[in-house]
């Protein structure tokens, strides 16, 4: 028992050996109090956050040399290091405003350069603001950016490409750290299976800039970045599942491989096997999907901390959508309907800067694309294979930033159709030079010219000048103009097609498409006293389109018609972004984008199907820091546009209602490395079929084995089919989905 005593007494002692302070101080901005900060000790548990006074208090800390770092949204992080032998009582942090102009953007001018200083605008978007409304694809979560909109273009597949204001999918040029290897078939796959946690931005530029990536990036174009795989987390997960039963999976890491190597892995798995068919028309709702993607990028080190970098990623997706009885025996036969879609790609791509004294870098890539489907019995089997290379050479003078470049592109491109009779098949070489002129310290001029020849079309010139004025340090005026050019490229993975509804016509052969572009682009950041950060981003533009090519849908029902238009397109608008931080844990932004897109024929103008006039976007977030949570809200509205009816007596329709599609999240971050995350999608429940009778047009009959036809091919109206029509699933504007919960597991080690 003495033993006992005397073990408890030296262990009492021992533990009043132990010493403890406290920490305590203040956060402020220019000597302004600012409440809720978190505080904390670098690389461990203990941490608090600041009174409505900006005050602080650290407790149980023992003695030792440590680093205590004050974080704030829309701050500069700040850590000092502390040495604790006694209670501190003084300890003030005065944070600075985290600039955002200064990121770092290089999609504009093809070499990296702050925002601010960019003469063409970039809107730039963190994986933070993904998100607020976690989705499986970046294809899905670029709705929640304004002028920017996933079409999709099929009610039975879900496929569907981008729009950026109002433009259709093949005028957007998308790429992956700088390389054009997603294009035309590929969009939606190619934006399909980038884990999220490897994605450090996405860089997108509105209006023509072909000068620089050539054919296809005339509406835009999307720049995703992946992470350097020294930046990247060593371990990350993150997972979640919805209440309609899909499964998405991110999980990845970073290792050093040899002195010289460093390596990052990541994959995507997405699952969704439910059917389901709200409306009633025995038709999946939304499609059936089973996708895996494998995504691998090395960095070497090299003498003078030149670059070399290799990066590969595998797809592969099984989808399929159609009657709710329909199963893998049935594909391509004409009992039962579904449109089954087999997809494998992969890509290779890399960047090598030369062993010399200049800078010159050589970039690379390559992919390949292979399509095994079918749409109830019709076979498309196509394959895509583009290979490209550049070598750039970033040179600056006194005043001057050179840039220099040539290039080759090397499009395959090969399906069972009628519209591809042998192989499309071209190597395009290009060169091209940017100047960028420093005229004093606010004004800056960019001058650009590039030359591309197409042995199908001869040569293509395209200039360009940007003009960029920054009266003060926080307003800047951005004036642009330029040329854009397309390419004929022309893919028949149209779904009204193939489905047996409508025949594909190309009645001439097609000439590139030209754009003559101007876009007026004002930047105002504001600081308040009060710690507000408030950044505006107003535009307006003017594109003017000859030999533009636009699918008819409008002169037969049953037929697209492929053709230059004898006439003009145009595209204007203009658009506004607004980004607050308010303090106190609330943050926010809002958009809204008014566009006019028609074509004129014949003196007859008329206004492109599925665009909108207006749309709007929404973020608000609300972190309250005491209890971890953060509420954020996410949404966005779109005016009516023009759908793809099937003729007059079509009781579907002709314009879509101006709809909306809302959701709120929670997510609780009070753990070590991990964040719990929940929330509902689509909260008005909103969807395409409300106000219709139907969505896809006879889809009784999806073989149209009771449809007749007159003499010149025209559907008859019949007591079974008074509306004359023939089966199209191509009438949709908007996602097929309703409202649905989901709940996921964020993990993040660094």
């Amino acid at each position: 028992m003495k033993l006992i005593t005397l073990a408890i007494v030296l262990f009492s002692l021992n533990i009043h050996a132990q010493d403890y302070y406290k920490i305590k101080g203040r956060v402020t901005h220019e000597n302004e109090a600012l409440p809720y900060v978190n505080v904390y000790i670098k690389n461990s548990s203990t941490g608090t956050t600041t009174d409505d006074d900006g005050y602080f208090t650290l407790s149980r800390i023992p003695a030792g040399n440590f680093d205590i770092t004050a974080s704030f949204v829309g701050f500069k992080t700040q850590t000092k290091a502390v040495k604790v032998s006694s209670n501190i009582n003084k300890l003030v942090f005065d944070l600075e405003y985290d600039n955002a102009l200064d990121e770092v953007v290089v999609t504009g001018t093809l070499k990296p350069v702050s925002r601010l200083e960019s003469a063409v605008p970039v809107e730039v978007y963190s994986p933070a603001f993904f998100n607020k409304n976690p989705t499986p694809n970046i294809f899905e979560a670029l709705q929640n950016v304004n002028g920017v909109r996933p079409q999709i273009n099929c009610s039975v597949c879900n496929t569907g490409d981008i729009h950026i204001n109002g433009l259709e999918g093949p005028y957007t040029l998308v790429l992956i750290d700088g390389m054009p290897i997603v294009s035309g078939l590929s969009t939606v796959y190619g934006l399909s299976g980038i884990p999220n946690p490897l994605i450090e931005q996405v860089e997108i530029v509105k209006g023509p800039a072909s000068t620089l990536y050539g054919s296809e990036a005339v509406g835009g174009l999307i720049n995703i970045i992946t992470k350097l795989p020294e930046n990247a987390p060593i371990v990350f997960a993150d997972s979640h599942v919805t209440g309609w039963g899909e499964v998405n999976v991110d999980a990845g890491f970073k290792a050093k491989v040899g002195d010289k190597a460093t390596l990052l892995f990541g994959t995507n798995y997405f699952n969704y096997s439910n059917k389901i068919d709200n409306n009633n028309d025995n038709f999946t709702d939304v499609t059936l999907q089973d996708r895996i993607s494998i995504f691998n990028k090395w960095d070497f080190k090299r003498k003078e901390n030149r670059t070399l970098s290799l990066a590969a990623r595998y797809f592969y997706e099984d989808r399929w959508g159609g009657e709710m009885q329909w199963n893998p025996s049935f594909r391509g036969s004409d009992e039962v309907y579904g449109e089954s879609i087999y997809t494998s790609r992969y890509e290779v791509f890399g960047k090598y800067q030369l062993p010399v004294d200049e800078s010159i870098n050589f970039e690379f890539s390559y992919s390949d694309h292979d399509q095994n489907s079918v749409y109830g019995d019709t076979p498309y089997l196509a394959e895509q294979r583009i290979a490209f290379g550049q070598m750039l050479w970033d040179k600056s003078l006194k005043n001057h930033d050179l840039l220099f470049g040539v290039a080759a592109r090397y499009n395959f491109y090969d399906d069972n159709t009628t519209a591809t009779i042998t192989a499309d098949e071209a190597t395009i070489p290009s060169i091209f030079v940017q100047d960028e002129i420093k005229l004093s310290e606010k004004q800056n001029v960019l001058l650009g010219l590039r030359y591309d020849y197409d042995n199908r079309h001869g040569s293509i010139v395209t200039p360009r000048i940007a003009y960029k004025f920054k009266p003060t340090k926080t307003d800047i005026i951005r004036l642009n103009a330029g040329t854009g050019f397309r390419v004929v490229n022309l893919f028949t993975e149209e779904h009204a097609a193939l489905t047996g509804a409508r025949d594909v016509i190309i009645e001439e052969a097609l000439d590139p498409e030209q754009s003559y572009n101007v876009n007026l682009n004002y930047l105002k950041k504001l600081y308040t006293k009060k710690g507000m950060i408030f950044t505006f981003d107003a535009s307006a533009w003017y594109t003017y389109f000859t030999n533009a090519i636009i699918p008819d849908y409008d002169t037969n029902p049953n037929q697209i018609i492929y053709a230059n238009l004898d006439g003009n397109s145009v595209s204007q608008g203009i658009s506004l972004n607004i980004d607050a931080v308010l303090g106190s844990g609330i943050s926010g932004s809002i958009g809204a984008t008014l566009q006019e897109v028609s074509q004129t024929e014949n003196d007859i103008k008329s206004r492109q199907i599925l665009t909108e006039k207006f749309t709007a976007t929404w973020a608000l977030s609300y972190k309250h820091y005491p209890t971890h949570l953060t509420l954020d809200y996410t949404g966005n509205l779109y005016g009516p546009m023009r759908l793809p009816i099937l003729g007059e007596l079509d009781p579907r329709d002709e314009y879509s209602p101006t709809w909306s599609i809302q959701n709120i999240q929670l997510t609780y971050d009070g753990f070590n490395n991990f964040e719990i995350y929940g929330g509902v999608k689509n909260l008005l429940n909103w969807t395409p079929n409300k106000g219709n009778p139907f969505i896809i047009a006879r889809a009784d009959d999806p073989f149209d084995k009771n449809v007749d036809f007159d003499a010149n091919g025209n559907v008859l109206a019949t007591p079974n089919n008074p509306y004359a029509l023939t089966f199209d699933p191509s009438y949709i504007y908007g996602p097929n989905q309703g409202i649905r919960a989901f709940l996921g597991l964020r993990y993040t080690l660094k």
